[in-house]
Formats: C-alpha cells, sequence, structure tokens
C-alpha cells in the first residue's frame, strides 16, 4: 500500500512540477514544494524499506537527520530543503500512526 501511495505522490508531484512550471514566476514556491515531494517520493520508492514499518521509519528518521537534500532545476535551496523536511515529517507522522497511505487521490 505504502508503494502504491509513493507511486502516486510521484505522479501527481510531476503534475504540479509541470502547472507550477506553465504558470511562471509566481508559482516558483509551488514548483519546488512539488519537487520537495518528487525527491521525497523517489528516495523512498527505491528504497526497501517500503515492506516493513520499523524499517520505512527509520530510513525516514535517517533522511530527516540529513543536512543536505541534492536536486536540480529548483528555484531556492532553503525553500527546497524546508519543503522536503515537511514532507518527510509528514510521512513520519503518517507511518508512525499508520493511516493516510490509503488516500491515493492526486490532491490531499
Amino acid at each position: 500500500m505504502v508503494r502504491k501511495w509513493l507511486e502516486r505522490r510521484l505522479e501527481a508531484s510531476r503534475l504540479d512540477q509541470a502547472a507550477a512550471d506553465r504558470r511562471g514566476y509566481e508559482a516558483q514556491d509551488e514548483y519546488d514544494k512539488a519537487a520537495a515531494e518528487e525527491w521525497v517520493c523517489r528516495a523512498l520508492k527505491s528504497a526497501e524499506c517500503t515492506n516493513d514499518q520499523a524499517a520505512l521509519a527509520k530510513r525516514l528518521k535517517e533522511l530527516i537527520g540529513q543536512d543536505e537534500y541534492q536536486a536540480t532545476g529548483i528555484y531556492d535551496d532553503v525553500r527546497f530543503e524546508r519543503h522536503v523536511r515537511g514532507h518527510l515529517r509528514k510521512l513520519a507522522k503518517m507511518t508512525k500512526a499508520n493511516e493516510g497511505f490509503e488516500k491515493t487521490l492526486r490532491y490531499q
């Protein structure tokens, strides 16, 4: 269920980035936010920790503890890193409560 949720959020974040890119300068924050969500989903989707709740929580904790998050094509590094940490904290709460992964609609 977690892998399916990550795949859906990855697709949605790509669509959000494209929409923000078309809107231009005023949507740069939204673009960075969508890019941060894509980064988080990509980092977790490739990991084997999605099969076990404890392993996923451990991986999320490791990612939150990182100093930097490398990405290309973003507008503001500080804003991007803030959004990455926010998405990681949201996922950590979802993992701890083991709920929210059933919500696979594009907009959340």
